[in-house]
């Protein structure tokens, strides 16, 4: 269960995997785009997860409508205010939305870089609005290759005072770490800080590469850290945050089922693990459901959702005087 008197706080999820079917449908009209229905439940299946698929790349195969509908900026503003909608609907204090700009833009021929001038304006006047803290992560498209990164790079960069951090997502198993060493060197010389996918299809050896290459603060997903010894102690002994998704992996089948997950051998092993969403457009939940659902499944106690939620404000990208705020703002002592 939540516990209400910490801050909540959400570190991995994906601000285009996150767009409601009502607005997919509402953008296809206003752009006269052809979809597979014209009703929220005729639409589902062809958007949301319902069962597990034979991989990350067929999971991200759902992704085809939401970004159909990223017609003009305007959509893309829409759809980033919304997810400071979901994300007060869900109880957050505080969140980190990542994007990938070129991802968005793909479909419809957008200037990645108008994307990012979108969902920076969407982003901030849902915090404005709403009272929700908001940190933005750019991520590059590993899939796209090296020099595809360097445009998205440059797009986000474009933004760098409104954007906290950078993320490598994508084709993990095709597409290592050390191809976008110079990308990160850039990113963190722009005062970012660094978090990466790695460990959700390939092995520990891409995680030492994220850590090592990229220079990565926090890994996304890592489940595949549990086969190297050596590796979970550097990250219990460094601190290096795990962005746990459970449902996620689930339906991805990078896992079997909940209880396989290793979100509680990190616990146990005092890495500081977290509970996310991922993209929970896709996957049909929220983030309330992965505390009170999908981590009772993993076999969590309730002491040990407590740590994943403390966990996230500790290694969040918060700066120590944001971190008290929140703090004193919830009215609580907890120490850090």
């Amino acid at each position: 269960m939540i516990d209400t008197s910490i801050p909540l706080v959400e570190l991995h999820r994906h601000l285009d995997g996150n767009i409601r079917l009502q607005t997919i449908l509402d953008l296809g009209r206003q752009h006269n785009i052809t979809l597979p229905a014209w009703d929220v439940e005729g639409l589902r299946p062809f958007v949301q997860v319902t069962d597990p698929q034979p991989g990350v790349m067929a999971f991200i195969s759902k992704f085809q409508w939401p970004m159909r509908v990223l017609a003009d900026g305007e959509a893309c503003r829409r759809v980033a205010y919304e997810n400071i909608e979901d994300a007060k609907q869900d109880g957050l204090d505080y969140i980190e939305l990542r994007f990938s700009p070129w991802f968005m833009a793909e479909a419809n021929g957008l200037d990645p870089a108008l994307v990012v001038d979108a969902v920076v304006d969407g982003c901030e006047a849902g915090g404005r609005d709403l009272g929700v803290m908001v940190g933005l992560i750019g991520i590059l498209s590993r899939t796209y290759g090296p020099e595809i990164a360097s445009k998205e790079l440059g797009a986000l960069l474009s933004q760098r005072k409104h954007i906290i951090g950078l993320d490598l997502a994508g084709d993990e198993a095709r597409f290592p770490a050390e191809w976008f060493r110079e990308h990160f060197r850039r990113a963190r010389e722009a005062g970012w800080h660094i978090t990466a996918h790695a460990g959700e299809i390939a092995g520990p050896e891409s995680i030492w590469q994220a850590l090592r290459e990229l220079g990565a603060e926090r890994i996304g997903h890592a489940l595949r850290a549990v086969e190297d010894p050596v590796l979970i102690s550097y990250m219990a002994e460094h601190r290096i945050g795990v962005e746990s998704c459970l449902t996620s992996n689930v339906q991805t089948s990078c896992v079997p089922d909940y209880p396989s997950h290793p979100l509680k051998t990190f616990l146990n092993k005092c890495i500081p693990a977290t509970i996310n969403t991922d993209d929970p457009g896709i996957s049909g939940i929220d983030l309330p459901y992965e505390y009170n659902v999908s981590a009772t499944r993993a076999g969590l106690s309730e002491a040990q959702i407590r740590q994943a939620q403390v966990n996230a404000l500790e290694v969040s990208f918060l700066t120590e005087t944001e971190r008290r705020s929140l703090l004193i703002r919830k009215g609580t002592n907890l120490e850090m």
